[in-house]
């Protein structure tokens, strides 16, 4: 690492006041990204918070890693395709603007372009990869200013962009996972080969009455998103999130508990339309984003009150797109929705502290 760092020495004074100075964002999110910043308080004490950007981010993905290999593991090495096309538009995006607004890179793309490939069908085309993940960056993060001031989750703004331009092929774009011994981790399995090799989602055969294994949900044997069909994988990632307190467990609580509440009251009223709840729970993409997604930091409530009531319309509004309407899965646009009222949410609690405290006094 001292050679590399002497090489960023170096080139330092290219960037900063040479011919590559435009490009100054990208030196120093490079460096950033190898090296913590040296940067600390002019006076005394000299603390730095040791739950910077960076290192909720790493937290992030250390989590993903199970996620990760399970896609790898049922869906081959198309997933590697993905993962470097989505790096590579999405983070495209973020430099430009960076570039644009003489600002710093921020790591926060280290988790969406991650993030993104996961919550996609992994037969999907890979320009179609690129578009979404430019979209969400675009439209959900660098319209309302970049990271920490994005209202809506940008993977989830990429992916319900995808649904709603390209429902055909969002919808046809599933794969039958391996069940050998060794998976596909040495397949890719292209364009031509998905006819052979798609089927149906658990959820999309609920709608017909048809219930799959809810083993083969735990460990992932079935079609969805490339990083949502291993229920073991997520919940392992998710619980890691929680020990370190990068995710509050109140918004995953209010979302899981108020989904299996409505959702048991909905099966015993109508259970030709609402599946049983142990089932559901584990179906789809409601534990990838009651974990990843709901807790994004930026996009979820501050107060503790506002989390309960925002995972709680998470969980409700998710029960009520399965089972009562057209869409097979209803987590992104319940999440989204919860995007739009996390503000709105905060508000109220703090209008109640306030309202409190002056009567109390």
């Amino acid at each position: 690492m001292k050679v590399l760092l002497k090489v960023f020495e170096a080139v330092r004074p290219t960037f900063e006041q040479g011919k590559l100075k435009a490009f100054k964002p990208l030196y120093e999110a490079m460096e950033n990204f190898f090296f913590a910043p040296s940067t600390t308080t002019t006076t005394a004490p000299h603390v730095r918070d040791p739950l910077d950007v960076k290192r909720l981010m790493s937290m992030v993905i250390i989590a993903l890693l199970p996620s990760i290999a399970a896609s790898f593991y049922f869906f081959g090495l198309r997933m590697v395709a993905m993962i470097i096309v989505s790096y590579a538009a999405g983070g495209a995006v973020e430099v430009i603007f960076a570039i644009v607004r003489k600002e710093n890179i921020n790591e926060g793309f280290l988790v969406t372009g991650m993030l993104f490939p996961l919550i996609l069908p992994p037969a999907l085309p890979l320009w179609m990869v690129g578009l979404g993940v430019a979209f969400g960056v675009f439209v959900g993060k660098e319209l309302f200013g970049g990271t920490g001031r994005n209202l809506f989750n940008p993977a989830l703004v990429g992916r319900c962009f995808l649904s709603l331009a390209y429902p055909k092929t969002m919808s046809a774009s599933w794969l039958e996972p391996s069940r050998d011994l060794a998976g596909r981790l040495l397949q890719y399995v292209d364009a031509s080969s998905v006819d052979a090799l798609s089927s149906a989602t658990p959820l999309a055969l609920a709608k017909q009455g048809e219930f799959a294994s809810l083993s083969h949900q735990l460990f992932g044997s079935v079609s969805g998103s490339a990083g949502e069909t291993s229920a073991i994988a997520i919940i392992l990632g998710g619980v890691f999130l929680l020990l370190t307190r990068v995710a509050n467990w109140r918004t995953v609580v209010g979302i899981l508990g108020s989904f299996a509440l409505l959702g048991g009251v909905l099966h015993y009223a109508h259970p030709e339309k609402v599946g049983p709840v142990l089932w559901h729970l584990c179906a789809g993409g409601l534990l990838f984003g009651a974990f990843f997604m709901a807790t994004d930091p930026v996009s979820s409530p501050i107060s503790n009150a506002g989390k309960w009531c925002y995972g709680i319309m998470i969980g409700c509004v998710t029960v009520l797109i399965r089972g009562f309407t057209g869409y097979v899965e209803g987590v992104t646009f319940a999440i989204l929705l919860g995007n739009i009222f996390a503000p709105i949410l905060d508000e109220m609690v703090i209008a109640v502290r306030i309202r409190r405290l002056r009567s109390e006094g």
